[in-house]
């Protein structure tokens, strides 16, 4: 038995960039709800995918931005896009798929919190995300990523020959690469092949000596890396505690609450014929009643 994390934040986004724009009859914008729903039809009839959950960004704040005045906000995103965001939380729920919806916490951690809580129980538990965040749930075979518009997924070693480093040095890589998604600055000068290199050696941030002529690995330009990360470890610190998932988040459902038993043909219908989506309404290939 697999269990399916969905990044529902990431589905919308890419729904919403990469689907036909759509009205509703009271003229909002809706198409990317279209596109998810029938993206996640496409996923539940998939072999393997029987127990499925979502997790989204209720709000896009969460208490990192209270760590960090960078950190990612809601600024930006079109407001076609942020009216969506309740709208696709009722589909996933009229679709029958439980929803995690994270209002302290990120997506992300929800999708951390639900692989830790449940990866003893199933064979595999594979992360429905491209985020690069999510490579430091990655263990062996059994919790892995996998990328929906790209067809990639990553084990263990995968992440190896994707980023340079293990799982668990994820959280230091993106410290001091940064990520902009996030909002992560990172440090000056310490790229990705550099940071690797690094890292595939020391591990972590704590460990890397404050002197270049310390270092057991060779790489370019080392000893202004070094200054660098020795007027700015607190910082770099900082940006990977930003980067460290949470696997705490309170996830109250049990294993088989997850298991897929179809849509919910009541409110699933209902959802539909409210936002002119005829055509939608009878997908579903499986009904809970």
């Amino acid at each position: 038995m697999q269990l399916h994390l969905l990044d529902g934040t990431y589905e919308l986004f890419r729904s919403f960039f990469g689907a036909p724009s759509r009205a509703a009859p009271d003229g909002r914008e809706i198409g990317a709800i279209a596109g998810i729903i029938g993206s996640t039809l496409g996923l539940l009839r998939e072999p393997g995918v029987t127990h499925l959950a979502v997790a989204t960004d209720y709000v896009i704040e969460s208490f990192r931005n209270e760590m960090f005045d960078g950190y990612k906000t809601g600024e930006g995103i079109p407001e076609e896009l942020m009216g969506q965001f309740r709208l696709a939380e009722e589909a996933w729920e009229a679709l029958g798929i439980t929803v995690w919806k994270m209002v302290e916490f990120e997506a992300d951690d929800g999708l951390a919190s639900g692989a830790w809580k449940f990866e003893d129980q199933v064979e595999r538990v594979v992360l429905l995300s491209p985020d690069k965040d999510l490579a430091q749930c990655v263990d062996g075979d059994r919790v892995v990523t996998y990328d929906r518009r790209q067809e990639i997924e990553r084990n263990e070693q995968g992440v190896w020959e994707k980023f340079g480093v293990a799982p668990v040095s994820i959280p230091d890589y993106l410290g001091l690469v940064g990520d902009t998604a996030d909002g992560i600055p990172g440090l000056p000068g310490w790229g990705a092949k550099s940071t690797a290199t690094v890292l595939a050696h020391y591990r972590t941030i704590e460990e890397i000596p404050d002197d270049a002529a310390d270092w057991e690995v060779t790489v370019r330009s080392a000893a202004k890396l070094a200054e660098t990360l020795t007027a700015h470890r607190e910082d770099a610190l900082l940006y990977r505690e930003l980067a460290v998932l949470r696997r705490d988040v309170p996830i109250e459902e049990a294993l088989d609450d997850l298991e897929w038993r179809g849509a919910s043909r009541t409110a699933y219908e209902s959802f539909c014929a409210g936002l002119g989506l005829d055509g939608l309404s009878s997908r579903p290939h499986r009904w809970q009643d």
